[in-house]
């Protein structure tokens, strides 16, 4: 860790030297290689192209910005495309994520959820955007069918996107992309098995029409459904998306609308320990009790407009919604060191609500030797949680990690608040933001300097279960900075320096803390602000390239510190402050490469090294402890080579390994460092005129039986048992 502590010395003062000097390094250095257009359109409805080897793209959504090249945009990204997740067979998001050396998968607490940690802080899959609208996407889990880009934005974003609705957001963002239709008409078919008797089906079509092809319509239904990897858990899902576009010289469209049911029986769960972690047990057994299920139907779309009001200046609006119902019975468990588990029913009712919204204004300008291009936004996101919920009684009933027993399910009478089948509404959260940004260009494009701010309120109201009568709630507002500058001195190469934060909401206060009052009692703390200053360099030499970045994120957190201590004697107890004086502090060093650098040969991947400390806690004890969850180091390699004695035939190998995690707080209990080997073959081919591709892929080829990840869900432990061997067939053709 002590190259990391110095590399945090550094980084702040190098991204400001690099700030300062990059005009005067520019002026001293060598004639550089003539440069195409550095800043890309910021279009929001155009992508931009894959780079050699078709795995990732040139660019990406870069919030407010729209969309840029990657050597252009001095913030860390990665983009990846529709046929990484085609060619990997891909179920869902979590499954294209697993190529991303700086992001790990887990689950959310005490549910199914999907959740990514991204730099050492948690992305909730509801705090995915879509096409640049938050809140949109399905909540639980989106199936790979519906996205034409996975694009990952590493580093506090507040600035850019604004605040993620649900509070996450700190160490990166996840914006997906919905498909459209190409230049050439496709029909594409596939059906494909996998798990124990899991079959599937998909379909793709997508053709353009009018003048000049303007018009672009694709549809895209897939089902799944049969038991998978794991003994008796089994899944059902269906999708539908349909997306429609316009490509005009100056006025572009797209509309998008998708249906997503998702049920899972018998899901196995995560499991907290009591104190020390159980041994793994087969990666193939199901712990979960049979009459257990997870079950959610969302209906869901975007529509997004940007119009060239002339050669300088373009307008644009999108708007979003999402009505989603969800059921659960639920008994996810406790484990003691020898495997013993206990557990209790948890039956929850939701609907969900959302509408989302964003405006702005794009205007490109020249000032004596400065080019500027000033943006301006506006966006707001309103949503109504409806809920209710219902549990068993506490002191449950036992059961086994490594023998299961089956209990029929207990009456979930002990507690309960609301209809399950009518819940009310629990909550309403309104985010509205207004941001400004100056894009100045310097040096023939070489030298671009971003500066901006947003201006942003949260407005949170909470009610109470069952009678619906207001309980709570908070209202702040925020201003979050953004600075950062890239210099490309050659075509290849990129330097950038970036400060940024993001925001969280803020705390309230309790009536007492260990004990002791809390003189500001129901106070409700200013958002979360986390600081991020990052530097990096960027190379692409056209078919192979890669990023190296630093970076140093703080994230407050409560803190209470005693302002008179207790008086046993005169029976006086203590008291003390509550306030925003925690601190999280995170530290690391990213690389990742990826491209073609021999032809028929591809490489995906990196390696993360990360520092997470506390610094400041609500618990003394804690000071200077590691976060839960957060290993020291991990890397993704994933390496595709084409045969060339056998026309058409791809073998491929991915390696993910994680170092060992904190798995509690005061760092006494510890998860072991894990890896994982995946291996895959695919043949393409030509049978009766048509195209024609069989793909095979194994994962966890060697069937390792291990926890992958703990907790996720800030101050939580529970553990992932990582998935079985599992193999995937398909074959896809098209007409």
């Amino acid at each position: 860790m002590l190259c990391l502590r110095r590399a945090s010395v550094l980084l702040t003062a190098s991204a400001l030297a690099l700030t300062l000097a990059s005009p005067v390094l520019a002026q001293q250095a060598m004639a550089p290689a003539e440069l195409g257009d550095i800043v890309v359109t910021g279009s929001q409805v155009r992508l931009p192209a894959p780079v050699a080897g078709g795995q990732v793209a040139r660019g990406g959504r870069v919030g407010l910005l729209g969309n840029l090249g990657v050597m252009d945009t001095p913030f860390s990204t990665a983009n990846y495309t529709e046929k990484l997740v085609r060619d990997q067979q891909a179920r869902g998001i979590g499954d294209v994520l697993q190529n991303d050396p700086t992001v790990r998968v887990s689950k959310g607490f005490g549910n199914f959820q999907e959740l990514y940690i991204v730099r050492g802080f948690p992305v909730y899959s509801d705090d995915m955007s879509y096409n640049g609208l938050y809140g949109v996407l399905p909540r639980q889990f989106v199936a790979a069918e519906l996205v034409e880009r996975v694009e990952v934005f590493r580093g506090a974003t507040a600035f850019l996107n604004g605040a993620a609705p649900g509070g996450s957001g700190v160490g990166g963002a996840v914006n997906l992309v919905p498909k459209r239709a190409g230049a050439a008409p496709l029909t594409r078919l596939t059906a494909g098995w996998e798990g124990r008797d899991q079959a599937y089906a998909a379909a793709d079509v997508s053709r353009r029409f009018g003048q000049d092809d303007a018009w672009g319509l694709r549809l895209n239904v897939a089902s799944r459904d049969g038991e998978s990897a794991v003994d008796n858990e089994d899944r059902e899902i269906r999708v539908v998306g349909l997306g429609l576009d316009r490509r005009g010289d100056r006025a572009r469209f797209s509309a998008d609308l998708g249906w997503q049911s998702n049920r899972l029986d018998d899901p196995r769960p995560q499991v907290t320990p009591n104190g020390a972690i159980p041994a793994p047990p087969a990666a193939d057994r199901n712990f979960a009790q049979p009459w257990t299920y997870t079950d959610e139907e969302q209906l869901f779309g975007a529509v997004r407009a940007e119009f060239d009001v002339s050669d300088a200046v373009s307008v644009w609006a999108a708007v979003g919604a999402r009505d989603g119902k969800e059921r659960n019975s639920l008994a996810n468990p406790r484990a003691d060191a020898d495997g013993s588990l206990s557990a209790y029913r948890f039956d929850n009712g939701r609907r969900d609500q959302v509408f989302s919204a964003d405006v702005g204004v794009r205007a490109d300008l020249t000032t004596g030797p400065v080019e500027h291009r000033l943006v301006a936004s506006a966006s707001q996101v309103q949503s109504r949680e409806k809920n209710a919920y219902a549990f068993s009684d506490f002191a449950g009933f036992a059961s086994n990690l490594y023998d299961p027993i089956s209990v029929t399910a207990p009456a979930p009478t002990a507690l309960a608040a609301g209809s399950l089948t009518d819940p009310g509404v629990v909550g309403r959260v309104k985010t509205t933001s207004f941001a400004v940004a100056d894009m100045l260009s310097f040096l023939d494009d070489r030298l671009i300097a971003t500066m901006g701010a947003r201006y942003q309120e949260i407005d949170t109201r909470s009610y109470v279960y069952g009678s619906g009568v207001r309980n709570g709630g908070y209202a702040s507002d925020a201003v979050t900075p953004v600075f950062a500058v890239v210099y490309r001195p050659v075509d290849a190469l990129s330097l950038y320096a970036n400060y940024s934060e993001a925001l969280v909401p803020g705390k309230t206060a309790p009536a007492v803390i260990n004990g002791a009052i809390v003189n500001n009692e129901n106070e409700v703390l200013a958002p979360f602000r986390a600081k991020q200053a990052e530097v990096g360099v960027k190379y692409d030499s056209g078919s192979f390239g890669g990023t190296l970045s630093v970076f140093r994120t703080t994230l407050p957190s409560e803190l209470f510190t005693l302002t008179s201590p207790a008086d046993p004697v005169n029976n006086i107890p203590a008291r003390g402050d509550y306030s925003a004086g925690g601190e999280q502090e995170n530290r690391g060093v990213e690389l990742s490469v990826f491209g073609e650098p021999v032809q028929g040969l591809r490489v995906l991947g990196g390696a993360t090294w990360l520092d997470a400390e506390i610094t400041r806690a609500l618990d003394a004890s804690l000071n200077g402890k590691s976060a839960i969850g957060v290993p020291d180091f991990q890397a993704n390699l994933n390496v595709e080579w084409d045969l060339r004695a056998i026309d058409g035939l791809t073998l491929e190998g991915r390696v993910v390994h994680t170092g060992s995690q904190a798995a509690n707080g005061a760092n006494t209990v510890e998860l072991e460092s894990w890896t994982r080997f995946d291996a895959g073959v695919r043949y393409a081919f030509v049978a009766g005129d048509k195209p024609v591709t069989l793909r095979a892929r194994v994962e966890n080829v060697a069937d390792e039986d291990q926890w992958v990840a703990v907790g996720g869900y800030p101050g939580s432990n529970y553990l992932t048992l990582g998935a079985p061997r599992t193999l995937r067939l398909s074959v896809s053709t098209e007409f």
